[in-house]
């Protein structure tokens, strides 16, 4: 929340909804080639872009029937979610308080829940410790963590890069082994699992053989029987692509892509490591409309706030250290809920004249962090250059084709610049953060 700070003007690109409303004060929609504009922030977007649509149906209906028709299903549809979304809001409400319910009764003793077993058991971790060593010591995951997640739980798991999110996942699907502690899985768990490497995409493969497997027109989505150009539809695909190769799109389209592959398996259990990388507003919806109608249990790893407000019961908040704590909602639930962090703390009163200058309150940074605070920027602004030239060079629909190896480099390049580039954005806003707050308690 650095910027809020910031006197001059502020032009922002973002998917992030909850930072867009915090910030903005007037919106700029650009929308099939066009530019729409907004005087206010995007807290008024949602309601005034409907508006805009709905206009441009009517319009389009006096001009061409046939095209008026596709739009007007379109932006009905929209507004159909947009009313269906009302009644998921209140059967959120409900499931989080449930899960209020059981965490209550699960602090008071884990294991006595023995009838949540034989189907409703979906995970239990007793007491789970991860740990792994590294040139500067020992790397705490989780130290002694419990949690139960029964079936159709929604829960949201957060934290820093590199506070260990993924491995809690990996210990939470079965697929780690805790150092000690026990990890219990349910019966006839089917697992389907969206890894943000999109490794499982094949680039030589098209749109339509990643969904089919190569064979047929149609494929299976939790039970229903789809038309594999409708599925690729509702992701937002265009009829040109369904034959285009994997190779040709981009970082928002190959993520949507896999979206489309991993809803598409039989499961019962949805792991989605950062589903919510690179993908657009719209797309955002969509995705947050398929998993609330999803009647499996999921875990989620998300930095998008306003996403996992709308979708989870709980959060598991991977705090670094080895502390990992549970809280019942969404994120808003999570900030409410959680504990003062040390720096905001009343500082206590010196006991002694002859001590103050001993226990004088530091109002600033040290040297070594001022320094960083102060070169983070410009490393910034590389690191977005080179992620820009590189998302110029892989928008050359032709270069895997001319150039396998470059194609792969760029590609493995630009995945490692966006975690480099979220680290240090993520570690510049820590120590802003600090320093302003340092000042404030000094004055």
């Amino acid at each position: 929340q650095r910027p809020a700070a910031f006197p001059g003007g502020l032009l922002l690109v973002s998917h992030d909804r909850a930072f867009l409303t915090h910030l903005s004060r007037r919106i700029l929609w650009l929308d099939r080639g066009r530019l729409f504009e907004l005087d206010q922030g995007y807290a008024a977007f949602d309601a005034w872009s409907e508006s805009v649509l709905a206009a441009e149906a009517a319009e389009q209906a006096r001009i061409d029937k046939r095209i008026a028709s596709e739009t007007l299903w379109m932006r009905e549809g929209i507004s159909a979610r947009r009313r269906r979304n009302q009644g998921r809001v209140r059967r959120l409400a409900e499931m989080r308080q449930q899960r209020a319910e059981r965490v209550g009764l699960r602090q008071a003793k884990l294991t006595t829940a023995t009838a949540e077993t034989g189907g409703r058991l979906v995970i239990e971790l007793d007491r789970v410790a991860k740990a792994f060593a590294g040139p500067s010591g020992a790397k705490v995951i989780a130290r002694k963590f419990s949690t139960r997640v029964l079936r159709g739980d929604r829960v949201g798991l957060i934290g820093r890069n590199g506070a260990g999110k993924t491995t809690l996942l990996g210990i939470m699907a079965g697929m780690i082994a805790p150092d000690s502690g026990t990890v219990r899985l349910g019966t006839n768990l089917v697992t389907a699992i969206f890894d943000q490497s999109r490794a499982t995409l094949d680039p030589d493969a098209t749109l339509w053989e990643t969904l089919t497997g190569g064979s047929g027109d149609t494929v299976v989505v939790q039970g229903e029987t789809r038309h594999v150009t409708s599925y690729l539809k509702d992701f937002l695909f265009e009829d040109r692509q369904f034959r285009a190769k994997v190779s040709t799109l981009s970082g928002g389209e190959r993520n949507r892509l896999l979206l489309a592959k991993t809803l598409a398996q039989r499961s019962n259990l949805l792991i989605l490591d950062e589903p919510t990388n690179d993908l657009d507003i719209d797309t955002l919806d969509l995705l947050e409309e398929v998993l609330a109608d999803y009647d499996g249990t999921l875990l989620l790893v998300s930095h998008d706030r306003d996403f996992l407000d709308r979708l989870v019961t709980s959060l598991i908040a991977v705090e670094g250290d080895g502390v990992i704590e549970e809280y019942v909602g969404g994120y808003s639930d999570y900030l409410r809920q959680r504990p003062p962090p040390p720096l905001l703390a009343a500082p206590k009163p010196p006991v002694k004249t002859v001590e103050r200058a001993a226990e004088r309150r530091v109002d600033k940074l040290g040297w070594k962090e001022q320094r960083e605070l102060d070169v983070l920027p410009a490393q910034i602004a590389a690191f977005e250059n080179e992620k820009t030239r590189l998302e110029v060079a892989l928008a050359d629909r032709g270069l895997y084709a001319r150039d396998r190896a470059a194609f792969e480099a760029a590609t493995s390049r630009h995945a490692a610049l966006v975690d480099v580039l979220a680290r240090a954005e993520e570690r510049w806003l820590e120590l802003a953060s600090r320093a302003e707050e340092l000042a404030r308690l000094s004055r």
